[in-house]
């Protein structure tokens, strides 16, 4: 936690020494980057290396399975295996050394200090704990905190919910989906979640922990606090909002490196620009990143925070991807943008979303499942407010309740046929 409140000179500068030291420890005897860069000296600037893609590792692993040459020493060092979720796309394999996952526990321990977590809460993981990263690490890092950590996978929804209220957990871990989910659940069987002693819930795994109608209905439903987050298999959990300023990421720079840059141009962007956000970790020694295109959009807050931490500060979390907009009559939008929309009724348990995208004018139509007392003229009420808010007309329909996927982790509500 020393980097919270160091200046932004003093920051660069332990930045720059953990990068030298970086490429001292893994060049030349890294295959990936030593092809990639060539001949190097350890103090060269980061913004003249070349940036590194998704494109490129999965190519990698293609010509050299089953985990690439991403790695810094050899295979027998390596002891954790894990691999990206294939939301967008092949999944990537990604392996770490013991080191390498104790950098990444130390950064889940700044992550539950910032969010107030403390050595005697007790932690339910609302989480299959299936081959992605997801809250692996989370989990070993509360352990070492002094927390009970209950682990929620391989139940059902109302197991999740009876488990996490009998053992009295006062954290709960999962997707923001997924907390409206054991929501609805405790509402079907007459629960009140306000009452069940859980105080803050953290979320990742989808941008709504940073969308306000989605937090605030989380919020209400437990009567707790939401903390947003953000990470990634391929880099590891980098960020994590503050209590004072809700809606926003602050990123762990003692530990990354990020820069902003235009998309198709690669360009740097200045703050308060939405751009596509770049990562270099910084102590994932067995198997680092450096300028990584993560796809992500996102807008460095150009005002300082009102928690004080200099850390950069991502204003609105993660607003979406570069290859997630929607164009619809000349609008471009995220799902985010939707998303804010729909939760702010209550009547709306769950929705899809349906593009159709292979006429000149693109088409969309969104499918709302509503609850058992919504009234008449729901679907009209939303359409208009769709309308109201993104400038364009939406086809809404209710369907039957029930009737629509729910998720778990990683929500896929938008399909677009082209």
């Amino acid at each position: 936690m020393e980097w919270e409140f160091a200046t932004r000179e003093a920051i660069a500068t332990h930045q720059r020494e953990a990068l030298s030291r970086l490429l001292a420890e893994i060049l030349p005897r890294h295959r990936f980057y030593a092809a990639k860069f060539g001949k190097v000296a350890p103090e060269i600037e980061l913004n003249s290396l070349p940036f590194t893609t998704k494109a490129e590792l999965l190519d990698d692993q293609q010509r050299s399975p089953p985990y690439g040459t991403l790695l810094t020493y050899p295979p027998l060092q390596y002891t954790r295996f894990n691999q990206t979720s294939g939301t967008h796309g092949t999944p990537l394999r990604w392996l770490d050394t013991p080191a390498s996952w104790q950098w990444m526990l130390d950064c889940w321990t700044q992550v539950f200090a910032t969010a107030g977590v403390v050595a005697g809460d007790r932690l339910f993981f609302a989480f299959s704990f299936g081959p992605f990263l997801g809250f692996w690490t989370a989990f070993e890092a509360g352990t070492r905190l002094g927390c009970l950590c209950l682990p929620g996978g391989g139940l059902s929804s109302a197991a999740r919910l009876r488990m996490l209220i009998d053992n009295r957990a006062t954290v709960v871990l999962c997707t923001p989906t997924y907390a409206l989910r054991l929501a609805q659940v405790a509402q079907e069987q007459g629960v009140d979640l306000r009452q069940s002693g859980v105080r803050k819930i953290i979320v990742a795994g989808e941008p709504g922990g940073s969308i306000p109608a989605t937090r605030r209905r989380i919020e209400e439903s437990w009567n707790a606090r939401v903390f947003d987050h953000h990470g990634m298999t391929e880099v590891g959990p980098m960020t994590i909002e503050c209590p004072e300023a809700p809606g926003g990421l602050h990123v762990l720079e003692g530990d990354y490196v990020i820069e902003v840059i235009d998309p198709a141009t690669t360009q740097p962007l200045a703050p308060g620009q939405v751009g596509e956000l770049v990562v270099t970790n910084l102590g994932r020694l067995g198997s680092p990143l450096i300028r990584y295109r993560t796809g992500d959009l996102v807008r460095v807050d150009p005002k300082p925070c009102l928690c004080g931490r200099t850390l950069v500060r991502l204003a609105g979390g993660i607003l979406g991807r570069s290859d997630d907009m929607i164009s619809i009559r000349g609008n471009n939008f995220y799902p985010s943008a939707l998303e804010n929309v729909l939760r702010r009724f209550a009547e709306v348990v769950e929705y899809r979303v349906m593009v159709e995208a292979t006429s000149t004018l693109a088409e969309l139509r969104i499918e709302v499942e509503p609850t058992a007392s919504a009234p008449a003229g729901l679907a009209d009420t939303i359409a208009a407010a769709v309308r109201d808010e993104l400038l364009f007309r939406a086809d809404v329909t209710l369907v039957t309740p029930g009737s629509l996927p729910r998720y778990e982790m990683k929500a896929q509500r938008v399909h677009i046929k082209k």
